[in-house]
């Protein structure tokens, strides 16, 4: 599985300021854990950035170590919302996925970063 270490971040330019931050990777490839096809998609993602931002670079070479993850859909897209999200810290993070066209299906899945509340004892 690709190692969230890959993701570096820079300080947010705006912290007073919620704004909405959106990135889009037209290209990301993994592979289907049953019949070894590979699956293609674009990812979106959107977020408030609290402390930090996602450079860039690192989040390409993040999406680009999943090529050959045998991985559902599902999977993939809750593990970059749940890595994103404990790496940025954000306000608000959602990631979509929409995957391309195999079997005469197109596939859409939406994750929500919620941040963890803490327990009271």
């Amino acid at each position: 599985m690709p190692d969230s270490k890959i993701l570096e971040t820079f300080p947010n330019p705006a912290p007073q300021r919620d704004f909405l931050i959106e990135h889009t990777h037209h290209e990301f490839t993994s592979m289907c854990p049953i019949t070894g096809h590979p699956d293609f998609a674009a990812i979106t993602v959107r977020y408030v950035a609290d402390k930090v931002c996602v450079e860039l670079k690192s989040l390409k070479l993040y999406f680009h170590a999943y090529r050959n993850e045998g991985i559902f859909f599902e999977a993939v897209t809750n593990r970059i919302c749940d890595d994103l999200g404990r790496v940025l810290k954000p306000r608000a993070l959602t990631i979509v996925a929409d995957w391309k066209a195999r079997g005469g299906f197109t596939s859409r899945i939406t994750a929500e970063w919620k941040t963890p509340r803490r327990r009271v004892v």
